[in-house]
């Protein structure tokens, strides 16, 4: 059947895209709906038509799925951080466990039969979770400032006045700076000009030490007179959370965020935050896990897969202001953190002094590059590997270099299972090495993100030999074809 734009067509809804959006069948043809859920029957209009599947907009729920709730957001529909808030809590793990799974089988081409699945960590309370919001600012139709997030795959602003993943004190900060720039004639940044000032309204909270950080993200050292910011600063110190203020300079016309600069307002410059016995000094630019609950639960798994006695070596890739690197410090005999941006490492190396940490060294680099010139320069070979790097994955050549530096066990730590699928099939394509565990955490509730840590065990090849069976492929039954080698 040919399809038209605007065309309106009915779908069952069977499944779940790797954006959230709900799947359905007209046909042999395929449909991704957003809004719409697995157990819907759904009125859509057509949007976008390729070869075999398209985009549709909904526009009527004929039938609700069994698992669909309200979202207690305002803008959940509109707002592009929350793709899953209509989904019952209890599917959203379903869903997360099938998608990682699903990866791992399609993109890794992994049988999984042989490996210790744990079922997915959720959350006893899945909102207000997040230390960490950042506010896009803008100029609402109405000609006034406002800020919130972006919309789904956009750079339009949806004012958004208390996200539900954030902290409560988020609002009134967010009030505050709107305030300020209202009497003060503070022009929000415009992306199409690069003109105006502030670019965006970036806030931690440490969980377990209360404290709060407010970072203005700005185009540009000053507006007007001098003492502008100053007032702010003093306006938001006065917020019983705060206890610092930063501002970042960024003048590059692009969608990253945060400048080079950072400069101290108010405050220490820093705020403090403690995973289980360990306390790290965070700052604006400090990669640091938005959700402390899942996080201990995280690094927990990931020590118990590292499987450490206090006398391994271990290198711990992508460590941010190493997090993980203090963690596993405490129960190894040596610990190398390896991070590309300076200012992490720097808290990297604060942190292990303030927690009395002596066997942790962290060097600045890309870890593809780190990591082969130190196994060059010392032959020093790893016991324990750990991973955890950005959605894109590692690095080929890093891969190489951690199966030449062949240690006894790989923990890799991934937030996006499609790129862990195919670092995993490089990892495991000779042979040396076998998956054993994977645990996914719910890092990400209402979202279609999730946490997912493996452990890679090297093979004793002197315990393994290779056998050739020369079986007619017609005498193989099903049942023999699909045996695990444990069955064998």
């Amino acid at each position: 059947m040919d399809y038209r734009k605007n065309q309106l067509i009915e779908l069952d809804i069977t499944d779940l895209g790797s954006e959230g959006e709900g799947i359905g069948r007209t046909g042999a043809f395929l449909w991704f709906v957003k809004g719409a859920l697995p157990g819907d029957r759904v009125r859509a209009s057509v949007m976008k038509l390729k070869k075999s599947y398209g985009y549709a907009r909904l526009q009527e729920l004929l039938r609700k799925s069994p698992d669909r709730v309200a979202p207690p957001c305002p803008v959940a529909a509109s707002c592009g951080g929350c793709s899953l808030q209509a989904l019952r809590y209890e599917a959203q793990l379903k869903f997360k466990e099938q998608k990682v799974l699903g990866n791992l089988r399609r993109i890794g081409g992994l049988e999984l039969s042989g490996v210790q699945l744990h079922p997915i960590i959720g959350m006893e309370q899945p909102f207000r979770y997040r230390n960490k919001a950042q506010f896009p600012v803008g100029t609402g139709r109405d000609g006034r400032p406002t800020a919130g997030f972006y919309a789904g795959r956009t750079h339009s602003i949806i004012p958004c006045e208390d996200c539900l993943l954030g902290v409560e004190e988020n609002a009134e900060i967010r009030r505050c700076v709107l305030r300020w720039m209202e009497e003060g004639g503070v022009p929000a940044y415009d992306e199409q000009s690069g003109k105006g000032f502030l670019r965006h309204i970036l806030v931690r909270k440490g969980f377990q030490s209360g404290e709060m950080m407010v970072c203005l993200v700005t185009n540009g050292e000053r507006w007007g007179e001098n003492s502008a910011l100053q007032l702010l600063s003093e306006r938001l110190m006065k917020l019983p959370a705060v206890t610092t203020v930063v501002q970042n300079i960024n003048t590059e016309r692009s969608n990253v965020i945060l400048g080079k600069k950072t400069q101290l307002l108010a405050g220490a410059g820093v705020i403090r935050d403690r995973i289980g016995s360990t306390e790290f000094l965070i700052s604006a630019q400090s990669f640091y896990q938005v959700n402390p609950v899942q996080t201990e639960r995280l690094y927990a798994t990931a020590l118990s897969y590292a499987g450490l006695s206090g006398r391994e070596t271990v290198w711990d890739l992508y460590c941010g202001i190493g997090t993980i690197s203090l963690f596993l410090a405490r129960s190894a005999r040596k610990v190398y953190g390896v991070e590309i941006i300076p200012q992490a490492i720097e808290d990297a190396r604060r942190n292990a002094a303030r927690n009395g940490i002596t066997n942790a060294e962290f060097f600045v680099g890309k870890a593809e590059e780190v990591l082969p010139c130190q196994y060059e320069k010392t032959g020093e070979r790893a016991d324990v590997i750990v991973v955890d790097p950005p959605r894109k994955g590692c690095d080929e050549q890093c891969l190489a270099t951690m199966l030449r530096m062949a240690p006894e066990r790989i923990v890799y730590v991934s937030c996006d299972s499609a790129t862990l699928a195919r670092d995993l099939k490089y990892l495991l394509a000779d042979g040396c090495y076998t998956l054993r565990e994977l645990q996914m955490v719910d890092m990400f509730p209402q979202t279609v993100h999730v946490e997912v840590i493996t452990l890679l065990s090297k093979l004793d090849s002197k315990r393994h030999i290779n056998v050739d069976l020369p079986i007619d492929e017609m005498d193989l039954t099903s049942v023999e074809s699909k045996a695990t080698y444990k069955q064998i």
